[in-house]
């Protein structure tokens, strides 16, 4: 889609509220890298609400991915815009997940997968970070 017509308040909003669940999740994941180093339970608290912070920008995310899924699905290019959502859809929902993993008791939420879903929405959230960010420069956002 040309630049032209896209929505133009909505792609630096989108870029904007993606940032913030790459830093949170990120967060989150050096939290409990942290805790299971310290075994200090403030660090699973810290980590529960850096998860919930990227849960709730996370949200606006994924429905303006929806948004542009829906937009693009009878363009000549629509696998970006779905791979963008697949990804987006992960983070959130992995997110989700590893919330009510870090509801258990402090050490089970984080040696037994509280980790690796951090880590994991990380990741999401770093390549879905890497597609907006680089197509923005190119302009083929919508």
């Amino acid at each position: 889609m040309p630049p032209s017509r896209a929505a133009p308040i909505l792609v630096p909003i989108h870029a904007i509220l993606l940032s913030f669940p790459i830093a949170l999740f990120s967060t989150a994941a050096m939290a409990d890298v942290t805790y299971l180093k310290t075994a200090e339970i403030q660090w699973t608290n810290f980590a529960q609400w850096a998860i919930t912070g990227a849960l709730v920008f996370g949200a606006p995310v994924v429905l303006l991915a929806i948004v542009g899924a829906v937009r693009r699905r009878k363009t000549e290019r629509p696998r970006g815009a779905f791979t963008y959502l697949g990804l987006t859809a992960g983070m959130w929902v992995l997110g989700l997940i590893d919330a009510f993993k870090h509801s258990q008791d402090a050490w089970s939420s984080v040696e037994f997968g509280g980790l690796f879903l951090s880590l994991s929405c990380t990741i999401l959230a770093i390549a879905a970070g890497w597609m907006t960010f680089s197509t923005i420069a190119g302009g083929d956002r919508a």
